[in-house]
């Protein structure tokens, strides 16, 4: 941004906030401002942060409740039921069933 322009929206900035500066003010708010935004440095560290991978627990409620329904739908005659994933979801068809556990509300 250019320092004169810096300088006239400083003093129109403070003129509409009801603290009108001088010139030389408004100069000396420009060129702390201007240094201010040229020292920011970034620097990259020698070694990149890991990433946590985190390891999903099998819950084996959820798995036996999936197997039980893909059972079910592939002994009533749907032939085209298949397990996506083994704690969640069955497709057969153009339809999905998604199996959700609900959490305990916590209480306060």
């Amino acid at each position: 941004m250019d320092k004169e322009k810096l300088i006239l929206e400083i003093m129109a900035d403070a003129e509409k906030d009801g603290e009108p500066v001088t010139r030389e003010e408004a100069e000396e708010m420009a060129e702390m401002e201007i240094k201010a935004n040229a020292s920011r440095r970034y620097e990259k560290a020698e070694k990149p942060r890991k990433t946590a991978t985190r390891e999903i627990k099998k819950d084996p409620e959820k798995v036996e409740i999936i197997k039980k329904i893909c059972d079910f739908l592939l002994t009533s005659g749907e032939e085209s039921a298949t397990i996506v994933n083994e704690q969640r979801e069955i497709q057969f068809r153009e339809f999905s069933i998604t199996l959700t556990k609900h959490r305990k509300r916590k209480t306060k």
